[in-house]
């Protein structure tokens, strides 16, 4: 566990995670920020959605585009508990969020720092700031007792 203080938005995004995993879902969350205040949250919903593309980012970004009224979020932060896979990567690049801030590294699904490495390619179009490892002992522990307790 972290030994400084979280950031606001990512306990915000850890408790989006435990609401996740209390519907049955995989524990990620994610919230969209602009000037501090969170504009767009979500968790994974794939399941109760039946939509493969409902995870958690993807919904944050929705939401944030709502609020604000457009398609670009350039003024906007993401913070969510899990390294982003390759479908929200491409996402984030899209709406040109400004800074992405992650939890746990995902090197099975990742697109961040692992696997596809999205804004690491000539092809992408916007690359956000990236800092990983915020609340990653939180978010690991959630992910490996959800995960557990299914095997």
């Amino acid at each position: 566990m972290s030994t400084w203080p979280m950031p606001p938005p990512m306990l915000r995004a850890l408790q989006l995670a435990r609401e996740g995993e209390a519907a049955g879902e995989v524990p990620i969350g994610a919230v969209v920020t602009r000037d501090g205040e969170i504009v767009g949250e979500g968790f994974n919903r794939p399941r109760a959605l039946n939509d493969p593309t409902a995870h958690a980012e993807i919904l944050a970004i929705r939401a944030a585009a709502d609020a604000l009224g457009g398609e670009r979020l350039g003024e906007c932060d993401l913070w969510v508990t899990l390294e982003p896979c390759a479908m929200c990567a491409g996402a984030i690049a899209h709406a040109r969020i400004a800074r992405l801030y992650y939890g746990a590294s995902d090197p099975k699904g990742g697109a961040v720092e692992h696997g596809a490495r999205v804004f690491s390619q000539r092809q992408c179009l916007h690359r956000p700031e990236v800092f990983a490892g915020i609340g990653e002992g939180e978010a690991s522990v959630l992910l490996r007792a959800f995960f557990s307790a299914r095997r």
